[in-house]
């Protein structure tokens, strides 16, 4: 019975081990680094903040001003609601107490000040492959933005999604930091648009299907999908005929920056949202996507539900 008793014990310490270590939440950074703390170039950073759409989901909703970072937007899924919060420089509601290097631990660890998980309900599995230094200048941007009080609500998840902890192992299965490095195979535009739509832009994390615990289907990525929100289906945006297969570049250039479709036609839903801040980038960046985009290989969609 002792030798029971023992190998128990020691199964148990050892599930306890394993469960702490995939649970807990691992930031980047356990001090403020004071290469994150230096320079910052805000004019940059505004560029970030576009090209990362910031502003379509922290934007308080009910006003036109999409520097006004008050949060409050409530994002529905299968889990429940999430409601995006205050990021605006105010101390108390908002960000301002922060430092950059929570903010690089938050976009690219998923790990809040306070050393919880963040849900992936922000994009930081792609915000991940940013560069530090766009992390940085990002910062230095929203520092110039105006304080807005309030907060937002609590997110309202249905269990077990509700238990934080758990985000751990959901970061174990479908979580990859690796940087974008850039292929010497490709040209300087190619790269730079891989880095803006994988990086920056977040684009799959809308336009791919995913899984039962909300992980991204890799051979749908990039395909489309159902909208997680239940508003219809995401398009494809790969070179499938299902797809942009027939656009032009020109035509993906054009969609990014007016949301007009080479069918005379124009997006709409939160595609809308997309385009307002495609629209503040260069022509050279939205050119860039648009390189990047017409290599993608074709994948099919998957398949919708019966109706």
């Amino acid at each position: 019975m002792r030798f029971w008793a023992l190998l128990l014990g020691i199964m148990t310490a050892i599930g306890l081990s394993v469960g702490i270590y995939f649970t807990q939440a691992t930031p980047l950074y356990v001090a403020t680094e004071p290469v994150l703390e230096r320079g910052g170039n805000a004019d940059r950073g505004r560029g970030i903040f576009f090209a990362g759409g910031c502003a379509s989901c922290h934007a308080t909703p009910g006003q036109s001003d999409p520097l006004k970072l008050g949060g409050g937007l409530e994002l529905k899924s299968p889990y429940g609601s999430f409601f995006a919060p205050n990021i605006s420089p105010d101390p108390d509601d908002g960000i301002g107490r922060w430092s950059t290097t929570d903010l690089v631990n938050a976009m690219q660890a998923g790990v809040s000040p306070q050393g919880e998980h963040y849900f992936p309900a922000f994009p930081y599995t792609t915000y991940a492959h940013a560069k530090v230094e766009d992390i940085r200048d990002l910062m230095a941007y929203l520092r110039t933005l105006e304080p807005v009080r309030g907060r937002a609500p609590a997110h309202t998840l249905k269990f077990p999604f509700s238990i934080r902890r758990a985000v751990g192992v959901w970061k174990a299965l479908y979580f990859d930091r690796s940087p974008i490095n850039p292929d010497p195979a490709q040209t300087d535009e190619w790269n730079r648009g891989r880095y803006l739509v994988e990086a920056l832009g977040h684009c799959a994390e809308c336009h791919s299907a995913r899984d039962l615990l909300g992980g991204i289907e890799s051979r749908y990525r990039y395909a489309g999908g159902p909208d997680v929100e239940g508003h219809g289906w995401v398009p494809n945006i790969t070179q499938h005929k299902d797809g942009i297969g027939d656009f032009s570049k020109s035509d993906i250039v054009a969609l990014l920056k007016t949301g007009e479709l080479p069918e005379a036609d124009s997006v709409s839903g939160a595609m809308m949202a997309v385009v307002r801040n495609m629209a503040k980038l260069s022509d050279d960046d939205l050119s860039a996507m648009a390189e990047f985009l017409k290599s993608l290989s074709a994948r099919p969609s998957p398949p919708k539900p019966p109706k």
